[in-house]
């Protein structure tokens, strides 16, 4: 069964997204296809085939697909690109501290022991702790730069949070679900057998969890990356995968296939729903209401700067 998801706005696991890269070889040299020139930056086929795999292999993570996809992916790379350039050249930073801070963080919350056990998993997904690390400083970064550049103009008055409420936002939440994954993706360019491979090591995982053994015993046992999704709405899955977890009980383990691999996800718990009151929703209609402002004067400003830069797009 293959699931998808809608998107959550952050994603279900933002850090995944950027920091994948290949060499293509022939005639034992590396060969790359540039697909856009940003500046004094390239931008290569490699780099976006690999942020699609990592965001293809997210559990019911909803996907375009082909072109279109390349397109927005593509897009997404040029914005941080000239992001990642004005912020240093306005002197902006991120200290190792705060980076090792969120690298830390980002450990806890996948329950990595130790850094070798993270090194391990992320070897099968194709990434580096290096390459973790670059993407959390580049996204540390970027978030700065767009907060000074929409600094002062994010102003939600009450009276917009109050009609947010009365005409948009659902009084009623849907149900939540925790979820649990250990991803056993497969191997670059990998065959019908090795695919079968991964297949019957996810169905000897899952036995031995059955049988009392622990994630994080199997976690360690396979260096594997256990991630922990936190509790999820389920209007933000797709209604396939809501439909197929609610056939998995609380507590229990189900194998997932996606494009990229298999996925043993566990619903570790699930809320029901609730009416929220406008007291309770006002906070979070306010972040809302003032990230969408954030957001609308940093694309404002990122088509200024693409007008103004040199970006030659070669797909």
């Amino acid at each position: 069964m293959t699931c998808l998801c809608r998107d959550r706005g952050k994603g279900l696991f933002l850090l995944f997204c950027c920091f994948f890269m290949f060499a293509a070889t022939a005639r034992a040299e590396v060969v790359e296809r540039i697909l856009a020139v940003v500046n004094d930056d390239v931008i290569t086929k490699s780099e976006v085939d690999q942020m699609a795999k990592a965001m293809q292999s997210q559990p019911g993570m909803q996907m375009v697909s082909g072109k279109e996809l390349e397109k927005k992916l593509l897009d997404a790379m040029i914005t941080q690109k000239l992001a990642i350039t004005e912020a240093k050249r306005r002197g902006i930073t991120v200290t190792d501290k705060e980076v090792q801070a969120a690298f830390d963080d980002f450990k806890k919350r996948n329950h990595m022991a130790d850094d070798a056990t993270l090194a391990k998993a992320l070897a099968q997904e194709g990434m580096t702790i290096k390459g973790l690390k670059k993407q959390i400083h580049d996204q540390m970064l970027t978030e700065r730069l767009m907060s000074i550049v929409a600094a002062g103009k994010a102003v939600v008055t009450d009276k917009e949070v109050h009609a947010f409420y009365d005409k948009e936002f659902p009084k009623t939440t849907g149900g939540q679900v925790h979820l649990r994954i250990l991803n056993m993706p497969y191997p670059p360019g990998a065959t019908e057998a090795q695919k079968e491979e991964v297949k019957k090591k996810a169905e000897m995982i899952l036995q031995e969890n059955r049988k009392g053994v622990s994630w994080e015993q199997l976690r360690d046992k396979y260096s594997i990356m256990l991630q922990d999704m936190g509790f999820i709405k389920e209007s933000d899955l797709d209604p396939e995968l809501v439909q197929f977890l609610g056939k998995v009980k609380t507590g229990e383990t189900a194998p997932i296939q996606t494009l990229k691999g298999f996925q043993l996800v566990q619903v570790v718990d699930r809320k029901d729903s609730k009416t929220l009151s406008y007291e309770q929703a006002a906070p979070k209609i306010r972040d809302h209401l003032e990230r969408q402002d954030v957001e609308k004067t940093f694309k404002e400003w990122i088509k200024a700067q693409k007008d103004k830069s040199h970006i030659k797009i070669m797909m």
